[in-house]
């Protein structure tokens, strides 16, 4: 009998929904109109038989690596340009989050008025508006090619995404918290050491470190322009169709990524649940 009732309620509640059967249609028109509109710009003529060449050059060169490349220990050699391009993405992560700690709370509307938090909302959009890309040609012209260039683009773009998801975290505080502490005496110093910090370290920690696997990545397109990093040297290679040099790269890079990924991972589950 209980599950008989059961039943009919769940029926009562499916009969009792709007029915918004149109309004998916329309939405599913206008997703497919949309598909339609981008598929008739994009003309392709199938590969031609110099890409495939290339192609096979490439899958031959990731099968043959140049193995003297791993074991080179001088400027030129994979073991270097790997540390040159972590050094980068570490240094420029580390610079973008302390810096995007300021700029988030001076743009969160429940910290400061409202006009301060959109003045620097309205900085925040224009650095994440730019493709790192485009940050690095510019910068290359003030600081000249080298890692220097890498660690100041990224930084800059760090500064933009992390803020983004500071901002989020500050704007959702608990402020009961800080109401209590309020009503205790706590000054503003201590309002922050002892209620804001607390809820929000884990997020900004976690947001930082996924911004390093995205500026790790990075590193190595923006290096093709010359920031510093192993992407130049790749680039070259690539130029000079050297693809046991360019297997031997890209050995190294999917290797990289893959255990700094699994790294990272861990540690924000660890700072998401708490160490067990």
């Amino acid at each position: 009998m209980a599950e008989y009732t059961a039943n009919e309620n769940i029926l009562e509640k499916l009969a009792s929904e709007p029915k918004n059967l149109w309004k998916r249609l329309l939405i599913f028109a206008v997703i497919l109109g949309l598909i339609i509109w981008g598929n008739s710009g994009s003309n392709f003529q199938g590969l031609t038989e110099k890409g495939l060449n290339v192609a096979r050059a490439i899958l031959y060169g990731i099968t043959h690596p140049e193995t003297m490349l791993l074991f080179d220990l001088s400027t030129k050699g994979i073991p270097y340009l790997v540390l040159e391009t972590i050094s980068i993405a570490f240094l420029s992560t580390f610079i973008g989050a302390c810096l995007a700690i300021p700029i988030s709370f001076l743009s969160s509307s429940n910290i400061v008025p409202k006009p301060v938090a959109y003045l620097f909302r309205a900085i925040t959009l224009m650095i994440r508006t730019i493709p790192a890309l485009i940050w690095a040609l510019i910068w290359i012209r003030v600081t000249g090619p080298g890692a220097f260039c890498g660690v100041v683009t990224q930084s800059i773009c760090s500064i933009g995404m992390i803020s983004k998801m500071n901002i989020s975290a500050i704007e959702n505080l608990d402020t009961g918290v800080l109401e209590a502490l309020d009503a205790c005496g706590a000054n503003t110093f201590e309002k922050i050491r002892c209620g804001v910090i607390p809820q929000l370290s884990a997020t900004f920690v976690s947001t930082a470190i996924y911004r390093f696997d995205i500026n790790l990545k990075d590193a190595t397109v923006l290096g093709i322009v010359g920031a510093g990093g192993i992407g130049f040297p790749l680039n070259d290679a690539i130029a000079n169709a050297r693809w046991n040099r360019v297997g031997a790269f890209l050995i190294v890079l999917i290797l990289l990524v893959i255990i700094i990924e699994w790294i990272s991972t861990q540690i924000r589950a660890r700072l998401a649940h708490g160490a067990r």
